[in-house]
């Protein structure tokens, strides 16, 4: 029997409701069912009851525990059977209306003792407390989908609720052997706020038409190591999921730049293009299986121009050695030879920009990411400008790719796309913990094993360098002369004084 919570119920029997009644059960817990139609109630124990069967037969679990867990799930016909539990978990429709009014009939039936909670994704903690004779006793616990896989849980107090609450719905949930992490009542949460930074970022550089959609998930996958490219992510969301979580948090925050959705999602969904459940997204499924463009053959250029390296790019020392273990002919002097092509290498600006600044042909000059180690990336990424010739292009390319390394060749970007998707996760990151949401600690855990992140976005930035971030969005804000690249005051000092963006003090 569990010792923090020996009876537990669960209401609602959706996908969210069975994953939680069996990991309660799994943790120890007795687990009473509830539903507004008891045959669902009967269906989602018979459903649970599968899913340990499947268990045992894949060796996982031992036929004691099979009969154990079985013997602990249990359905209930009334919410009045919830009357012996320690704490009722609701997992019902996303309406806050509708959870307010079970919550104040729980409140009749269950002892002042137990603990009320709301699987809620979106709605405030505190508003659903309001009006409950008990507040103290109410708080947040958000599982994700599918609950026995995804292994975080955000505990989240509002206002009202007793610090001793979230103590023990903490410890609770480590005996489900999840990780607990403690969220402020904030739009979003942890992992919802936090996740913004990836898609929406994404959506403004394909509506600026540098890139395609499977070009930048290209680019995210093997440049950061991104599981999948943000494309990607939104169609297995599916975007009546994905999108209106942009416009809620958006407006929730009271339309803060930093969370502008976007017009191309907008539309997408108006057309019914959600993503793989309706056949068509930013990809085409067939099968379920997406039909992705065939990238583009490297060019073959058998006579390459010499090549010049700017004075100020980032990583040049790096560069320079890589020119030259692709056997380029560089040229080291203060200005290139008329036949050069010129690299460049920013951290947040463009190239057009690059080139006039340090008064280069722009006919000859492209520029390359160099914001990541380049033996840390499976594919290097270059930009051109609008004047930049074809022939220069192509042989960029072509010695680039002489190593076999993927290229991707982009449209002229402040940023290109890893330095703007890296520098918004991160900036984001940086402002929620400035403003108290979440530890540092608990953001990239919570990010991590909610988002499937490589790194956590802190952690991300400490390896790739604050002021390097800095840098990339200053130059950002001077390019698009747009307030949602204002960094945020934690990573602002952090990267001036050089500590760790998971240093804790302000």
């Amino acid at each position: 029997m569990n010792s923090i919570f020996s009876t537990v119920g669960v209401c609602g029997t959706g996908a969210m409701g069975q994953g939680i009644a069996q990991m309660a059960a799994q943790a120890g817990s007795q687990v009473l069912l509830f539903d507004a139609s008891a045959l669902r109630a009967v269906q989602a124990q018979q459903a649970i009851g599968q899913q340990w069967q499947k268990m045992h037969d894949k060796g996982r679990i031992t036929a004691s525990q099979w009969e154990n867990y079985q013997a602990r799930l249990h359905t209930c016909e009334s919410l009045k059977d919830l009357a012996p539990c320690q704490l009722v978990i609701e997992a019902i429709v996303e309406n806050a209306q509708v959870k307010q009014a079970l919550f104040a009939q729980l409140s009749e039936v269950i002892s002042g003792e137990a603990i009320l909670a709301s699987n809620t994704s979106s709605l405030s903690i505190t508003a659903l407390a309001a009006g409950l004779p008990r507040p103290e006793q109410f708080a947040g616990l958000h599982f994700f989908n599918p609950v026995p896989l995804m292994k975080v849980v955000e505990v989240v107090p509002g206002l009202a609720t007793a610090p001793a609450v979230c103590d023990k719905l903490k410890a609770y949930v480590l005996t489900m052997c999840h990780q607990a992490v403690l969220a402020q009542d904030t739009p979003g949460f942890i992992v919802n706020h936090a996740g913004r930074g990836y898609g929406t970022e994404a959506l403004r550089i394909v509506g600026e038409g540098v890139a395609d959609f499977a070009t930048i998930d290209r680019i995210l996958r093997d440049q950061v190591g991104f599981k999948l490219g943000p494309f990607e992510l939104m169609d297995l969301t599916a975007l009546d999921v994905s999108h209106p979580v942009m416009e809620s948090i958006y407006h929730q925050y009271f339309e803060e730049p930093r969370y502008r959705p976007s017009v191309i999602t907008a539309q997408r969904l108006a057309g019914g293009w959600l993503g793989r459940k309706s056949g068509q997204g930013f990809y085409t499924y067939t099968d379920g299986k997406a039909q992705t463009p065939a990238e583009a053959t490297a060019p073959t250029h058998t006579n390459l121009p010499p090549v010049w390296v700017s004075a100020r790019a980032a990583r040049r020392a790096e560069l320079l050695q890589l020119l030259k273990n692709l056997g380029a002919s560089i040229e080291t002097g203060a200005a290139p030879s008329n036949q050069a092509l010129c690299w460049v290498a920013p951290l947040g600006f463009d190239v057009t920009t690059c080139a006039i600044v340090e008064r280069l042909d722009p006919a000859r000059t492209l520029g390359i990411d160099m914001l990541m180690p380049d033996e840390a990336t499976q594919r290097r990424v270059l930009a051109t400008n609008p004047a930049t010739r074809s022939d220069m292009r192509d042989a960029a390319h072509a010695l680039m790719a002489s190593d076999g390394k993927a290229v991707s060749v982009i449209q002229d970007s402040g940023g290109f796309v890893t330095q703007r998707v890296v520098a918004h996760i991160v900036n984001i990151a940086s402002d929620m913990c400035q403003q108290g949401i979440c530890s540092p600690a608990d953001l990239d855990t919570a990010v991590t094993l909610g988002l499937g992140y490589p790194l956590g976005p802190l952690a991300l930035g400490d390896r790739l360098g604050a002021d390097n971030l800095l840098e990339v969005l200053f130059n950002l804000q001077t390019v698009y002369g747009d307030p949602r690249y204002r960094p945020s005051p934690w990573l602002r000092r952090r990267g001036a004084l050089g500590l760790s963006l998971r240093h804790l003090s302000i």
